[in-house]
């Protein structure tokens, strides 16, 4: 069985890396094997602990790709960064695509549909015995803006992810490999994402890894807008992003995953020190 992986010093930080032509950030950019593979050798080099290696964009309004074509574009990149020894998760809510990543010897399933996209996702983690990073998700892509409707979405959400949990707990998947993820961005309003953020608590006081992926994200061009209302464009969203890896490291989560490793190494790291200084004065 892999442990969930875990540092003495600071948060968990997973770095980026979609393999696709159409992610929000950065499709495209890593289409060539050797691309991508510099590209997470980088992101290795500046802290990352996990790359996540992603087939399929699940931005708003994506479309879906066949299993083939998943597979297609990221077996050479996790096989290259296997050789590598470079720890990696795959970003897929595909049993099949689960499998042959696990095979090829990837560490973690990062599951946005917490297992509700495919039946077979637990008899894959349960045989392969690694940890199963658990999304808050409602549906895919092309009409998740249309299932962005609560009652109170913090709770709404932690009773929704504890659904996944149990679910997964009896596929007799251990409690001890879930990790779990509010999703921000799917199927929530940049409100619903502030209201999530400013409670992580609720879902660290639950007792598993809590992930969170808010890395560049649209409420973010939304909050940082221009004078018109023009959101901030993507790639000027860092600043934003290493703060919210700041309040999540005092939060307690377990890891962010982000684009941009350094800085949110950094803010980690920076963050663990004064809870380690507030620690002494006790």
């Amino acid at each position: 069985m892999t442990a969930i992986p875990t540092r003495p010093d600071r948060i968990c930080v997973l770095g980026v890396l979609n393999v696709t032509p159409d992610s929000f950030s950065d499709g495209g950019r890593y289409s060539s094997v050797d691309d991508a593979i510099d590209r997470a050798l980088a992101m290795r080099a500046e802290g990352a602990d996990l790359i996540d290696v992603g087939g399929e964009s699940t931005r708003p309004g994506a479309q879906r790709v066949p299993a083939a074509e998943e597979l297609r574009r990221i077996m050479p990149v996790v096989e290259g960064l296997v050789d590598a020894h470079v720890p990696l998760s795959v970003d897929t809510y595909r049993a099949e695509v689960a499998a042959a990543a696990l095979a090829a010897g990837v560490h973690v399933v990062n599951d946005v549909s917490g297992g509700l996209a495919d039946p077979d996702m637990a008899a894959v983690v349960r045989e392969f015995g690694c940890p199963w990073i658990l999304m808050h998700w409602r549906g895919h892509s092309e009409h998740m803006s249309d299932l962005a409707r609560y009652d109170d979405v913090v709770k709404d959400v932690r009773t929704e992810l504890l659904a996944r949990v149990d679910a997964a707990i009896a596929a007799n998947v251990p409690a001890s490999q879930l990790v779990i993820d509010p999703g921000l961005g799917f199927a929530k309003t940049g409100s619903h994402n502030w209201a999530l953020l400013a409670a992580l608590d609720t879902l660290v006081e639950i007792g598993l890894p809590v992930l969170v992926a808010a890395s560049r994200k649209s409420f973010l061009g939304r909050l940082l807008a221009a004078p018109d209302g023009t959101p901030r464009p993507v790639d000027e969203r860092e600043d934003a992003t290493t703060a919210i890896t700041a309040h999540c490291a005092e939060a307690g989560v377990w890891g962010v995953r982000v684009h941009d490793v350094r800085p949110s190494v950094d803010a980690a790291l920076a963050v663990a020190a004064i809870r380690a200084g507030r620690g002494q004065r006790e």
